[in-house]
Order: structure tokens, then C-alpha cells, then sequence
């Protein structure tokens, strides 16, 4: 806790503008908890930068493979299974690649970790240097040929290096990451990972927060309504979102590629088609500022 404190303290010191200039400068590196969150997110800039002409990199910090929901309808399995639950990671990770593709995202600029799904908070606290056993994939280091790093052990400190190596190539000049507000704890461990970084490197004016998992009534009304704006998360509560607004076309082609993710619309569409909106939001500040003493 005390070390969020000073992570928060040192990302809104100096409060940067919404967004910077978006031109031919721009490298952005968006930061997927998993599979699909980058569209939700992110897809109306991601294509805005693009046709700015600047670069974007995607970084997916796990492979989706816990997804019980997935593994009962997708791969038809009612008990934990290491192999069906890599056969659905593989899945997410070909969707992955169609989405980017499809967005305008260069192989080259694709890049994922395979760190476990549903773990990595235990990786940054308690399983920081000792490997993390991974009931679903049944692993303790990535198990994915396709990763950045096969046979990186599932540490905090093997996470932060591939997560640095990411930084290094893709040497953004803005980065969209998770708040630490959001409700799911890969969302909150992925957040802190990027202040953690960003802050080592004093480069936390350059990252903007975003919400996914903002509560149960969210967003609201629930389905494909591409007319309305999205709107503060309750979790987002005293974040000051900026909201980005996309054109008819960004909207499209973001819901075109959210219809790629194949095995998370056949469990979940209407609440993934709730993203699909005129607005995406981010905030400079990961979390509310604490209250002054």
C-alpha cells in the first residue's frame, strides 16, 4: 500500500494535458491485461494514432487461459484442464493477432508475455522472486512458444523484465495501461506494473489510465448502442476522465474487431458490445489523489 501511495504520488506530480499531439512522433503501447482489452479499451485511438501516423505497439500481459467460462463453452471441459486451458490461450492469442492485425498493429509490434491469467497480483506481492504455480495451465514458468520469453519463471521480477524489454522496443511516447481502480486483479496488478516501470524510468507523465471492469452496473445499458457516449465508471469515481471521441468509422471498425474475439462473444457479447460507444475515456491519474491531511 505504501508503495502505491508514492507510485500515485509520483504519477500526478506534474499533471500532463489529456492527451499529447497525436502525429507522425507518436509510439503507442497499449497495455492488454488479456485478449480483447485492448479493442475494449483502446481501438478508436489505437486507429487514430495510426492514421496520424505514428506507431502502436499492443502488449498482452497474459493469454486469457483461466477464463472458466471459456474453458466450459469453448473447450467444452468442466474440470480444470492444463491442456484445454493452453488450447484456449492459443485461441485468444490467434484473435489477438487478427485483431491487430485487422486495426492496422504490425506483427513485429505484437508482443506477449504469457504470464497466468488470475495471477498476477500474486506475482507482484507474494511471488516476486519464488515462481507462481498456475492451477489452469499447470505451469510455473510461460508456457507458450509464441511469448516474448518461453520458460520465463511466473515471477513479479521475470514479469517486470519482459514487461521492460517491451518498453525498450516499443519506446512509447504514450502509454494506455488499466487503473489500479479496476475491479479485476490482473486489471490492478497490470496498472501497477506500468506505474512501476514508467516511474523507474520518470516517464509517468506519459501514461493514461483506463477502466474495463468499473462495476457491476457498467457500462449501462448493457448491448450494441452506438449512439451513446460511454460514461464514468462507478470504480472511475474522482479519475476526471478525458473523453476521446471517435468518428463513425474508428466505432465501426473498433466493433469489426471485437467481433474477431470469437470465443468471448460467444460467452459474453452483450456486455463486450456495451464498449462499442462514441466515446472511449482515459485519465492522467491511475487513481483518485489521497485526501490532503
Amino acid at each position: 500500500m505504501h508503495e502505491l501511495l508514492f507510485l500515485l504520488l509520483a504519477a500526478t506530480a506534474a499533471p500532463p494535458a489529456n492527451l499529447p499531439d497525436l502525429g507522425p512522433a507518436s509510439s503507442l503501447l497499449v497495455v492488454a491485461p488479456h485478449p480483447d482489452d485492448e479493442v475494449l479499451c483502446c481501438a478508436g485511438l489505437i486507429q487514430r494514432v495510426l492514421q496520424a501516423g505514428g506507431r502502436v505497439s499492443v502488449v498482452w500481459v497474459t493469454s486469457g487461459d483461466a477464463s472458466e467460462l471459456d474453458l466450459l463453452v469453448i473447450e467444452k471441459s468442466l474440470f480444470l484442464n492444463p491442456g484445454k486451458s493452453r488450447d484456449l490461450a492459443a485461441k485468444r492469442m490467434s484473435e489477438a493477432r487478427s485483431v491487430a492485425g485487422l486495426l492496422g498493429v504490425p506483427a513485429s509490434s505484437q508482443f506477449f508475455l504469457g504470464y497466468p491469467d488470475r495471477g498476477l497480483l500474486e506475482l507482484l506481492n507474494d511471488h516476486y522472486t519464488k515462481p507462481f504455480y498456475s492451477k489452469f495451465n499447470g505451469s510455473s514458468a510461460v508456457p507458450y512458444p509464441a511469448a516474448l520469453s518461453p520458460g520465463h519463471p511466473y515471477t513479479g521480477e521475470s514479469l517486470e523484465k519482459d514487461f521492460d524489454t517491451v518498453l525498450d522496443r516499443s519506446r512509447p511516447t504514450l502509454v494506455l495501461a488499466p487503473s489500479p481502480r479496476d475491479a479485476h486483479p490482473d486489471h490492478e496488478a497490470a496498472g501497477i506494473l506500468t506505474m512501476r516501470a514508467m516511474s523507474k524510468r520518470g516517464e509517468s507523465a506519459e501514461v493514461r489510465y483506463w477502466v474495463v471492469h468499473g462495476g457491476e452496473a457498467w457500462p449501462l445499458p448493457r448491448g450494441y448502442h452506438p449512439q451513446l457516449a460511454l460514461t464514468p465508471s462507478p470504480r472511475g469515481k474522482g479519475l476526471s476522465p478525458f473523453a476521446f471521441q471517435l468518428t463513425r468509422a474508428e466505432e465501426d471498425k473498433k466493433l469489426a474487431a471485437l467481433k474477431l474475439y470469437d470465443t468471448q462473444m460467444e460467452v459474453m457479447s452483450s456486455t463486450l458490445l456495451s464498449y462499442v460507444r462514441t466515446t472511449e475515456l482515459f485519465s492522467a491519474a491511475p487513481m483518485p489523489a489521497p485526501p490532503a491531511p
